[in-house]
C-alpha cells in the first residue's frame, strides 16, 4: 500500500506534490456539477423565504453530522435554533443553546458565509477556540486556539483498548507544524487552475492529515472543505451537506483516509470517494427541497383551517421530520397536553382532513399527515 521507503503520505521526499488522473474523475466531475446546478436551478425558481428553509435545514444537518462523525450528539433544536438566529430566519419559539452548540455553529458559518475571506491561522485558532469553549476536550485539558506541541507523544489516531490500541496514522510532528501550515494556507489562498471541487477534496484531505491541533481536527478539516465547496459554488448559502453524508458512510470514511494517508501522494481513488459523497450529498438535498416546498404547499392547502397553538407546535413537527408512528399518546407528549386534549386536537383534525387515521384501532391507532408524500 505504501511505497515502502515510507510509512505515511507526509514521510514521502516530493510531499505535498498531490498527484490525481483527471480522466478518471472527469466524468463524476461532471455529474457532481450537473446535480449543483439543477439544485441551484430548482432553488432559483422558489422564494426567498424557502431558499433560507432549505440552507437553515442543510445547515443543521451540517452542524448535527459533523460532530456526530467524531460521536458527539448535539441537541438538534438547540442547533437549528441557533442557526436560525443568526440568520435571520422564523421558526416559532426558539430553544436556548449551550456554549458548545454555539461555538459548532459558529465555525460552520463562519467557514460557509464568509468562504471568500482569507484562511489564516488567526481565523483557525478561532474555529478552534468556539469548538471547545471551555478548555476541555472530555475530560481532558487541552491546549486551543494553538498548535499541538506534542508534548505527550506523537498525535496519533487510534482505536481498541487501553494497552491494546491499534494505530492507524500517526501525523507530522509537531515542529514540522508551523512550515507545512504556512504552505498548506498558502496553497488554500492562492488562486489554482485544478477544478473547484478538487480542491475541496485536497483542502479537506491535506489538513486531516496534517492534524495540526489536539483534537477537533476531522471537524475542522471539513469545515475547510465546506468553505472550498462555498467557493466553488460561488454562494456562501448552503444546501446540502456533506458532512451529513459522510456521516452516513463514517467507517467507509475512515478506512478511505487511512489507505490515503498509508499510500502515495496519487490521491485519486480518494477524490473518487469525495466526488461520490458530493453526488450523494447533492442528491439527499434535492430529497429535503421536496419536503421543504410539502410543507410550503401543506400550510397554504391548511391556510383556512381554524388551527390552535397545539396542532400548528405538533404539525410542524411532523412536516420537519417525525420518525415512528404518530399516537394520540406521543401528540399528548409532543404538545404537552393531556390524553384527552390530544385526541380530541387529532380527532378535529381528521374530520379537517389534515391527518389520515390508520385501519389499525385501539392502542395501534396511529396518524399521519394527509396529502405528504412519505420521505426515503
Amino acid at each position: 500500500m505504501n511505497s515502502g521507503d515510507y510509512l505515511y503520505i507526509w514521510q514521502a521526499p516530493d510531499w505535498p506534490d498531490w498527484r490525481y488522473d483527471l480522466a478518471v474523475l472527469a466524468e463524476p466531475l461532471s455529474r457532481v456539477s450537473r446535480a449543483q446546478g439543477l439544485l441551484l436551478g430548482r432553488l432559483a425558481d422558489v422564494g426567498l423565504g424557502l431558499r433560507d428553509e432549505a440552507s437553515l435545514a442543510a445547515l443543521t444537518d451540517d452542524v448535527l453530522k459533523t460532530s456526530e462523525i467524531e460521536g458527539e450528539h448535539l441537541n438538534a433544536a438547540s442547533v437549528r435554533s441557533s442557526l436560525a438566529r443568526r440568520l435571520g430566519v422564523d421558526i416559532g419559539a426558539l430553544t436556548p443553546a449551550d456554549r458548545h452548540v454555539e461555538g459548532v455553529v459558529e465555525m460552520v458559518l463562519d467557514a460557509t458565509a464568509r468562504c471568500a475571506e482569507p484562511l489564516t491561522s488567526e481565523r483557525l485558532f478561532g474555529w478552534h477556540a468556539a469548538l471547545f469553549p471551555s478548555g476541555y476536550s472530555g475530560v481532558s485539558r487541552i491546549v486551543t486556539g494553538a498548535w499541538r506541541d506534542d508534548a505527550h507523544g506523537p498525535m496519533q489516531v487510534v482505536s481498541g483498548p487501553e494497552g491494546r490500541q491499534k494505530v492507524h496514522y500517526e501525523a507530522p510532528p509537531a515542529a514540522r507544524l508551523p512550515a507545512e501550515l504556512a504552505r498548506f494556507l498558502g496553497w488554500v489562498n492562492a488562486p489554482d487552475a485544478a477544478p473547484a471541487l478538487i480542491r475541496a477534496g485536497l483542502g479537506h484531505l491535506w489538513f486531516v492529515t496534517l492534524h495540526p491541533f489536539e483534537d477537533g481536527n476531522g471537524r475542522v478539516a471539513r469545515a475547510i472543505g465546506d468553505l472550498l465547496l462555498a467557493r466553488a459554488d460561488g454562494s456562501p448559502q448552503r444546501f446540502y451537506s456533506l458532512s451529513a453524508q459522510i456521516r452516513r458512510e463514517r467507517k467507509a470514511y475512515y478506512d478511505i483516509l487511512e489507505c490515503t494517508q498509508k499510500g502515495t501522494l496519487d490521491v485519486t481513488e480518494w477524490l473518487l470517494w469525495f466526488l461520490r459523497m458530493l453526488d450523494e450529498a447533492v442528491g439527499h438535498a434535492h430529497r429535503s427541497l421536496d419536503a421543504v416546498l410539502d410543507k410550503a404547499r401543506f400550510w397554504q392547502r391548511v391556510s383556512g383551517a381554524s388551527l390552535n397553538a397545539r396542532q400548528v407546535r405538533v404539525l410542524n413537527r411532523l412536516l420537519d421530520g417525525f420518525e415512528g408512528k404518530l399516537t394520540s399518546g406521543k401528540w399528548a407528549a409532543l404538545a404537552k397536553c393531556s390524553p384527552d386534549t390530544a385526541l380530541r386536537d387529532i380527532n378535529e383534525l381528521v374530520t379537517m382532513g389534515v391527518l389520515q387515521r390508520s385501519e389499525a384501532g385501539g392502542r395501534s391507532t396511529s396518524y399521519a399527515l394527509s396529502g405528504i408524500r412519505e420521505r426515503v
